[in-house]
Formats: C-alpha cells, sequence, structure tokens
C-alpha cells in the first residue's frame, strides 16, 4: 500500500479555462427545474467571455432563462494520459435586444438537429474554474469495448 495521495489535479488559469471551453463544441447545462436537479447536453459558443447556445421552447428554455445556472466541458487528452474539467457558473439570460439578437445570430451555431431552436441564452459567467489531472491507468483505453461474443455467435 502507498502512502502517496493521489494528485487533485492542477488548477488552470482562468485563461487556460476558455480556451478548452473554446476548443469543445458540446457542455452539460446543470438546471433546476420544479425544485429538481436536471441536465442537458447543449452545443455551444464562446462570445465576450460568455457562453452562447440555442434552445427551442420547453424544459431547458424554462429552467435556464433569467436562473443561475452551471455549464461543464471536458476532456481527455491521449498522449498525456491526462483529463480536464472547466465549470462555468452564472445567470443565463434570453438574447432579447434587437442588437444582441443581431450579434449572436451570425455566430456559426447552429442546431443538431431538424427541430427549430429560436432561441439564443448567453450565460454570463460570474465564474470559472478549470482542472487538468493525470488519470489513473491512463495507458489504458476510456473507450468501451466492443460487443461482447458469446461461444453461441460463433
Amino acid at each position: 500500500m502507498s502512502n502517496v495521495e493521489p494528485s487533485d489535479g492542477v488548477e488552470l488559469s482562468t485563461a487556460e479555462s476558455w480556451a478548452l471551453l473554446r476548443q469543445t463544441g458540446v457542455g452539460r447545462l446543470a438546471v433546476i427545474v420544479q425544485g429538481h436537479p436536471d441536465i442537458f447536453p447543449v452545443n455551444h459558443m464562446v462570445d465576450h467571455d460568455t457562453v452562447v447556445f440555442r434552445s427551442a421552447a420547453g424544459t431547458k428554455l424554462a429552467g435556464c432563462a433569467g436562473h443561475q445556472v452551471a455549464f461543464e466541458v471536458d476532456g481527455y487528452d491521449v498522449v498525456s494520459a491526462s483529463a480536464w474539467s472547466v465549470v462555468v457558473k452564472g445567470q443565463a439570460v434570453q438574447v432579447n435586444r434587437l442588437y444582441d439578437v443581431l450579434e449572436v445570430i451570425e455566430l456559426p451555431l447552429y442546431p443538431w438537429h431538424s427541430g427549430p431552436k429560436p432561441h439564443f441564452i448567453r450565460i454570463e459567467a460570474d465564474s470559472i474554474t478549470g482542472r487538468r489531472f493525470e488519470v489513473t491507468g491512463g495507458g489504458r483505453s476510456t473507450v468501451m469495448p466492443g460487443p461482447v461474443r458469446h461461444a453461441a455467435d460463433e
């Protein structure tokens, strides 16, 4: 048994955290809906140190617009066997003012499916934190193995 404590990782600077956030296309939006936590995957863009995404009307929009939210992205570097995580906390505001709508509509931010997502949401960051850490057993693949083969299948 080792007396060495596992590393809690390295705190990333604000600039490093924003840079990683800019490099990712998908994050998770955490909201409270009717007193219960909920989480939604969303594609996003960073714009002027805010996070912008699109939404249809519904639970996600109702849970975030005008409320405090958390937004998280993470990644894994196979070469260095390290992982990172960035969390933005702040106020989510629906973009309604004409000038602001004209600005965000120019962003290359498109829905991933054919359903309409006419609402733009901007998360105005109160805080952004990031960590990078070595993955224990980093030489092993983090990808799930393929389907299990049974003797009867062969």
